[in-house]
């Protein structure tokens, strides 16, 4: 699972490992917080070499992961986890350390209270939509399309398929299979560049997604793939029963499903 985590008006890059439960930071955007430094790549590449002179391999021995970079590209980048974090911030001077070892230990505390719980983690996220100006009809919608989209990568990993590469070619099949777009094709159409597409989709768009991705886990389910080839005519199958579906709709309405009206836009529309 990976996020965004917000510390005051700044966001830090977060990465939840599922197998060793264990979060993972993006260091550069650590040392932003605490430094405010107009330049934390070259803070942190400084930092770095001091420490290693200071035999405090520990802290710097960090994991190299790929995440979204401001220009909307996933950039490998130096990443911490709790532990190495907490060292980490005894060696830069800040007056927000002691602020940001408090919410280093919250952040924490809520994937544990949201693995207890799992409908904690809906209604944070029910909040944050609802504070972007969501209406709670869409976000119903989004939220449910969450829960597919966890069965259907579920069903993806009792297949023996990796997260990363495989999980991101078929998600293209699929959504090119029911709107005939990729899924690049399809952020250029509502011009967007790093935000989330299936925020900004209107209900029936995320409604024809859920249907193209529900349809790809029952047939995956029923038919059992044993390779990524496989699984690969699986998502235009499962994307195909949508596709018919958008089809039906558009040949009634008269009207095409997919278009580059942002959801929140389209949403405000229908309330006023």
């Amino acid at each position: 699972m990976k996020d965004v985590r917000e510390f005051g008006d700044q966001t830090v890059r977060t990465h939840w490992d599922e197998e060793h439960e264990e979060w993972y930071f993006s260091v550069v955007d650590v040392v932003s917080v605490l430094t405010e430094s107009v330049n934390p790549q070259v803070y942190w590449r400084v930092l770095k070499k001091r420490l290693l002179k200071e035999g405090n391999q520990n802290v710097t021995n960090c994991n190299g992961l790929k995440m979204r970079a401001a220009d909307g590209k996933m950039r490998l980048t130096d990443v911490a986890n709790t532990a190495q974090l907490f060292r980490l911030i005894q060696s830069i001077p800040s007056p927000k350390a002691e602020p940001f070892k408090l919410w280093l230990a919250q952040v924490a505390s809520e994937r544990l209270d949201e693995m207890q719980d799992p409908e904690l983690s809906i209604d944070r996220a029910l909040e944050q939509y609802l504070r972007l100006g969501y209406s709670e009809n869409w976000i119903n919608q989004r939220l449910k399309r969450i829960e597919i989209r966890k069965e259907l990568t579920d069903e993806w990993k009792a297949r023996g398929l990796k997260e990363g590469k495989q999980f991101a070619i078929l998600t293209d099949i699929i959504t090119k299979a029911w709107s005939e777009k990729s899924t690049k094709e399809y952020k250029i159409l509502k011009g967007l560049k790093k935000e989330n597409i299936r925020d900004n989709m209107t209900n029936t768009e995320l409604i024809l997604n859920m249907l193209a991705e529900a349809s790809t886990k029952d047939i995956s389910k029923v038919t059992a793939p044993e390779t990524f080839e496989q699984s690969k005519s699986v998502a235009k199958q499962g994307g195909q029963v949508a596709k018919d579906a958008r089809k039906s709709l558009e040949a009634k309405t008269g009207k095409k499903v997919v278009s580059s009206l942002n959801a929140k836009d389209s949403l405000k529309n229908i309330e006023n």
